[in-house]
């Protein structure tokens, strides 16, 4: 892993590869190595960046201005944007790129998009979604972020490992949802919480979907319980120039869980844009 200084933070990155640039950013609370499939395929034919976001794998969560001493710090969908355009000044990375996020990795595609859409060539999004919260759920990630603070990661891994993969996963590939709990795990509470309350406070994007004038894959698995294909569909409807992908006898985590599949359909969506 690399590290680079930017935006009072120190983010660590994987940067393989060379041709057009592939930026891969990961969901919650993960890291980077979620993407380690997607790294060794598309190394050989594209630039692949994959961070660490502000705060997880081996990335430091930094100051985040105003909202560091606030009583619920946060880290929002703006500032994740922020530092991935200042992690792509950093690499030199000047053209535009290709854009691939996974569930709040996602969330942080539209806000990319709305913020640096100059830099974006074209946007895959992952099992995602761009309705904000319900109230409901927004009360559920602040309880979270409490909860990470007072019991630690261990909490949150158990609440979303069963919701992360299919029902069968954990049975045919007990590794990767293994992993991904230590992930989860060694991830800091104080990093957790200040995503939760990030995502808490995420525009709603659906009305803006119409304007995103960039080509979009929308890929989702089968069985995805947080961003179920339905939803994504919707999504795809309403964006001029987009293609919708499910991802059969998966979950939330296709990328992992299918991972063959998964480089296919970005491979094929790459090869037109």
């Amino acid at each position: 892993m690399r590290q680079a200084q930017l935006n009072g933070t120190t983010l660590s990155y994987q940067d393989q590869g060379e041709g057009a640039p592939l930026l891969l950013v990961h969901g919650f609370p993960l890291d980077h190595s979620m993407w380690r499939h997607q790294i060794e395929y598309f190394s050989a034919t594209h630039r692949v960046v994959a961070p660490d976001l502000r705060g997880f794998g081996a990335s430091l969560l930094g100051h985040l201005g105003d909202r560091e001493v606030s009583d619920e710090p946060a880290v929002t969908m703006r500032q994740y944007a922020d530092d991935l355009a200042s992690l792509l000044d950093t690499l030199g990375i000047t053209g535009q790129v290709a854009f691939c996020g996974l569930s709040m990795g996602g969330y942080i595609g539209w806000q990319f998009w709305q913020a640096h859409g100059d830099r974006l060539r074209c946007l895959i999004q992952c099992d995602t979604r761009a309705a904000a919260d319900t109230a409901e759920v927004a009360r559920g990630r602040r309880m979270m972020a409490q909860q990470v603070i007072a019991d630690g990661a261990e909490s949150v891994a158990r609440a979303m490992i069963p919701r992360l993969f299919a029902a069968e996963t954990p049975t045919r590939q007990p590794d990767i949802v293994e992993q991904t709990w230590q992930v989860i795990c060694a991830t800091q509470p104080k990093s957790i919480a200040a995503a939760q309350r990030g995502m808490a406070e995420r525009p709603d994007r659906r009305d803006q979907l119409a304007d995103i004038n960039v080509p979009t894959l929308l890929l989702c698995g089968e069985h995805d319980v947080i961003s179920p294909p339905a939803e994504m569909r919707e999504i795809a409807r309403g964006i001029r120039h987009a293609t919708f992908v499910q991802i059969n006898g998966v979950g939330h985590m296709a990328p992992l869980e299918d991972p063959a599949t998964t480089n296919q359909a970005i491979a094929d969506f790459l090869a037109g844009h």
